[in-house]
C-alpha cells in the first residue's frame, strides 16, 4: 500500500517536472518560455550554429537618442543621451539621470573618478567644450570637482586670446583612461596649423587626475591621412579597463582611435597608436605597421584594409588576455570585431578544425527593412565590454543592445 502510495507521489512530481522543462525549454511559442525571454535569457532561436554574438535580453530601453555606454570599475552601467548621463545597475534599473549640456562621452578612471565629455557656457567666453570631473556617482550623492574648458584646459593656450566661432566649434570626441589614472581626451576642430607652437586642435591631449595637462600626442598628422593620423578623431580607447584588480590591468599606454572625418581621402579611420617612453624624447607616439600584415592563412578580412569603414563612431579594447578591439561604424550601421593583431574575428574553439579568425561583425540593414531586429542597428555610437558582454549604444533605436558570444555561453 505505501509503495503505491509512492509510486503514484512519483509520477505526480515526475509529470510536474517535465510539465515545467517543457515549459521553458520545449515549446519556444509557450507563454512561460516568453516571459523567461523578456526577463533575461537567451533566446533559443537566435543562437547561431557557428561561432557568432547571441543578443542578451532585455536589450535596455527608455532613452531619447543614446550615444555612448560604459560599464565602470563601480559596475555600474553609464549611458549618455539627450538627458544627459544616465546610471543604471546590472539589472539595466535607471537609478539616476545627471544633466549634462551637450554631454557625448564617459569614462570613469580607477579611484572611481567619473569624466563626462560636453558643453559649457562661460560667463565670458560662451558655449565651449567641456569635460565635467565627477565623483560618488554610483551612491547617489555626486559631486563635481572639477571642470576642464577649451581652451583653458590647454597649457598652449594659456598665452592666447579668445579664437570666437573658431573656439566654439572645437569638440571633444572621446575619452580614456590608462592604469594609473592619467586621462586621454581627444577633439577635432577648424585649427590645425602644425608649424604653430600652438598645438592643433585635431589632437590628444592628457591630464592627471589633478585635471593638470601634462602633455599631448606629438607627432599625429591633424591633416593627412596616415598610420597616425587624427583627422576628425571621434573616439579614444586604451587598453586598461574594468573589472577593478591588483593585478593583471594593462599598463601600454597604447591607444585606439577612430576617424570619422568627412574627408575621402582618409584611408585607414581605426588606428592603433604605439607610445614608447624614451629616456631623451619621453613619451613618442607612432603608427602600428604590424597591422598592415594582410596574413591571409590566419584571417580573411584586416583592420588596416584600405577604406575599410566610413563612419566609425567608438571603439572600445576588452581588458583581459585576448584584447579584442570593437568598433561600431555608423556609416554601415554595424559592429566590428579584431583581434590584437589586426586581424578581424575571433579565435576559432579549441576543438574547431577551422584554424582562421572567424569573422563574428554583424549588423547592416535589417532584414524586414526597419533595422531595429536584435542584429541591427541604426546609427551605433557608442560600444563597451564589460565580463565578456558586449554594450552597444543603437542610437535611433533609443536602445542599449547586449551581446555574448556563443562559445562564453557555457
Amino acid at each position: 500500500m505505501n509503495n503505491k502510495k509512492y509510486s503514484t507521489l512519483f509520477i505526480y512530481i515526475l509529470s510536474i517536472l517535465i510539465s515545467s522543462c517543457s515549459a521553458l525549454f520545449g515549446d519556444k511559442k509557450n507563454d512561460t518560455t516568453n516571459d523567461v525571454l523578456k526577463q533575461g535569457a537567451i533566446d533559443p532561436n537566435l543562437i547561431p550554429t557557428q561561432v557568432g554574438y547571441v543578443p542578451l535580453y532585455p536589450f535596455f530601453q527608455n532613452f531619447s537618442h543614446p550615444v555612448d555606454v560604459y560599464v565602470g570599475y563601480d559596475q555600474m552601467i553609464y549611458v549618455i543621451d539627450d538627458n544627459g548621463l544616465n546610471i543604471l545597475d546590472q539589472k539595466g534599473t535607471h537609478n539616476l539621470v545627471i544633466p549634462i549640456l551637450g554631454a557625448t562621452d564617459v569614462i570613469q578612471d580607477r579611484s572611481l573618478h567619473l569624466y563626462v565629455a560636453g558643453r559649457i557656457n562661460h560667463p565670458t567666453l560662451g558655449n565651449r567644450a567641456a569635460v565635467y570631473h565627477l565623483i560618488n556617482t554610483a551612491g547617489g550623492n555626486y559631486q563635481f570637482i572639477d571642470t576642464l574648458i577649451h581652451p583653458l584646459c590647454d597649457d598652449s593656450r594659456s598665452s592666447t586670446g579668445n579664437r570666437g566661432a573658431d573656439d566654439e566649434a572645437v569638440q571633444i570626441t572621446g575619452l580614456a583612461t590608462l592604469a594609473d589614472n592619467t586621462l586621454y581626451i581627444s577633439r577635432t576642430g577648424p585649427r590645425n596649423d602644425v608649424t604653430s607652437f600652438i598645438r592643433p586642435d585635431n589632437a590628444v591631449l592628457v591630464y592627471n587626475q589633478k585635471g593638470e595637462n601634462i602633455s599631448y600626442a606629438l607627432g599625429l598628422t591633424p591633416t593627412t591621412s596616415s598610420l597616425k593620423s587624427v583627422m576628425g578623431v571621434s573616439s579614444i580607447a586604451s587598453l586598461a579597463g574594468p573589472p577593478q584588480r591588483v593585478n593583471g590591468i594593462s599598463t601600454s599606454n597604447d591607444f585606439f582611435i577612430t576617424q570619422a572625418s568627412s574627408d575621402p581621402s582618409v584611408e585607414y579611420r581605426f588606428l592603433r597608436i604605439t607610445v614608447t617612453n624614451d629616456p631623451d624624447l619621453g613619451f613618442v607616439y607612432n603608427e602600428t605597421p604590424s597591422y598592415l600584415n594582410f596574413d591571409h592563412t590566419k584571417a580573411d578580412r584586416f583592420q588596416y584594409q584600405s577604406f575599410r569603414f566610413k563612419k566609425p563612431e567608438d571603439c572600445y579594447v576588452s581588458p583581459d588576455n585576448l584584447q579584442y578591439s570593437f568598433v561600431v561604424d555608423s556609416g554601415t550601421d554595424s559592429l566590428y570585431v579584431f583581434t590584437n593583431q589586426g586581424f578581424e574575428g575571433v579565435n576559432p574553439p579549441a576543438n574547431s578544425t577551422f584554424k582562421k579568425q572567424i569573422i563574428v561583425s554583424f549588423g547592416g540593414p535589417g532584414s524586414d527593412g526597419t533595422s531595429s531586429g536584435p542584429f541591427s542597428f541604426n546609427d551605433p555610437c557608442g560600444v563597451c565590454y564589460f565580463s565578456k558582454v558586449i554594450y552597444v549604444a543603437d542610437k535611433n533605436n533609443n536602445r542599449i543592445c547586449r551581446y555574448k558570444l556563443s562559445t562564453d555561453l557555457q
